[in-house]
This record gives structure tokens, sequence and C-alpha cells, in this order.
């Protein structure tokens, strides 16, 4: 059967794909980031993931106002990087699987989540700067890619206990499936930070780190954080950090952590990074 092995946590700050696309890595303020993820880059051409499950949200490339999933799934075959005012990054198409995606879609929504199926639409940083992160700049990405989206940007947006029960659906349907698949699956968004209003600029490191810790050791707890407390303390666009629980609810309840990176700043946020892995 198939099998999430690992699960990766990591912010996708777009900042960080422009620094990539335009040989930025290594300037005084962006190499002590990218160093951050050398760790990831070598464990991963070790474990060889057959499938991502890549949890990331839209900044209205393929939904806007007109239409906002809660939680939608790309069930297509291939992902096209989206324009985003400035054109498509310079990273290969994320290819799909759609076998196991339209049996995860089947699975989950018979086990009482409602997820909205998508057969085409762009994807943007949300989702191609973890994989420039995590992978490197290849000329294809070398594995398969299910893109889930989650709402966190219009009113009202998943709790994260609604989120970390995802996960534990996910887990469910990914191993029902019949092939022989290693599946990762990646939370993306956070850590703290806010980009309007008067609290613009926030960072929380306080309330970063301890969120760290209670991703590994009490996620179950954690997920009961109402919404109002990631407002109070991670500033408004902090609640990106729910899509870490759907990541956190398809592993075990106690996992082995990997690697820990923790940056302050990157752009106007902060970088958090984790790496889990089942025992």
């Amino acid at each position: 059967m198939a099998r999430i092995t690992a699960g990766v946590a990591t912010s996708h700050v777009p900042a960080i794909g422009a620094a990539i696309d335009q040989g930025k890595t290594d300037s005084d303020y962006w190499a002590p980031v990218f160093a951050g993820y050398d760790f990831a880059k070598d464990w991963l051409r070790r474990q060889k993931p057959d499938v991502v499950i890549l949890v990331y949200n839209d900044h209205a490339s393929a939904f806007s106002l007109r239409l906002v999933p809660t939680f939608a799934i790309g069930c297509g075959t291939e992902f096209a990087p989206a324009d985003e005012g400035w054109g498509p990054r310079p990273v290969p198409p994320v290819k799909g699987h759609p076998d196991l995606a339209w049996h995860m879609t089947q699975s989950v929504i018979q086990d009482d989540f409602d997820l909205t199926v998508v057969s085409e639409m762009a994807v943007d940083h949300g989702l191609t700067v973890p994989l420039s992160l995590m992978f490197g700049q290849p000329d294809a990405w070398p594995c398969r890619v299910i893109p889930l989206a989650v709402n966190v940007v219009v009113y009202p947006p998943p709790s994260g206990r609604r989120c970390f029960m995802l996960g534990r659906a996910i887990r469910r349907a990914v191993e029902s499936f019949d092939e022989d698949l290693n599946v990762q699956i990646w939370g993306t968004g956070g850590m703290s930070h806010q980009l309007q209003g008067p609290r613009a600029g926030l960072i929380n490191e306080e309330f970063d780190r301890a969120f760290l810790d209670r991703l590994v050791s009490d996620p179950d707890g954690l997920s009961r954080m109402p919404h109002i407390d990631y407002v109070r303390e991670a500033g408004s666009e902090g609640i990106e950090l729910v899509m870490w629980l759907v990541m956190r609810g398809a592993l075990d309840d106690e996992v082995r952590e990997l690697r820990r990176f923790y940056h302050v700043p990157a752009s106007n946020t902060a970088v958090g990074h984790l790496i889990l892995e089942n025992p």
C-alpha cells in the first residue's frame, strides 16, 4: 500500500522565490535563509518520495472572490506556474498524480470532508517556493505533486482542528491506495507575519518557537487553538499556520524530528521549517 513516511513544514515567502530566480541566494541577506535548507536537500535526495501532497494557499491566482473553496484538491495531470503580476516563475510545471488524487478525493469526501475537485489551475508561490527550497532548481521536479489548497485568505478560514482532522483523513486515504508509493505531506505558509494595518511587519518569535514545539509534541492540543489567538499572536497572515496542522495530522502521534530551522527576517516575515518522520 501507499504510505506517508514524512512531513515537512516550511514558509513560502514570495520574496524567497524572487531571490532564487534572480540569483541572489548567496547575498548577505539571503544566504542564511537558504543555508537552513541544505539538510532538506540532502535528505530528499536519500528519501526519493514518489508523491508529495503539498498543502498551501492560493493568493488569488487560481481562485478569486468569485470562487473560494475551503479545501480544494488538484486532480489534474499537470499544473503550470501562475503569473502573479510579473510573469510566471521560471520553474518546471508540476506533474500531478491523478490516480492517487482521485482516490484521496473519494476517500476523504466519504470521510465527511468536502473537497472541491480541480482539474486545471495555475499554482503560485505558495506551492512553487517550497518546491524550490527543498529541491533547488531542477529541469523537472523529481516527484509527482498533489496540490491541496486551503482557504486562509477569505473569512472564515477552517479551524486548526478541522485542518488537523483533515490530515487524519488524508492518511487513511493514502493507506488504502493499492500502489506501493512513498508519500510525503508538506504544510506550508507562515510563520508570524502581518502585511497591512498598524501592526504591519509584526513578527512574534516567542509564539513561533512555541508553535514549533507544540506541533511536534502536542499537535492535538495545538489544533484546538482558536482563530483569534493566531490573529493576536501571529498577525493577520499567521493563520496560514493551520495548514501545518494538516501535515501534522497525517503523521503518527509521536514523530522523529529530523530538522528544525527558524530565521528572522526574510522579507517581512519569520521563516520556519521542520522535517518530521514517522518512526
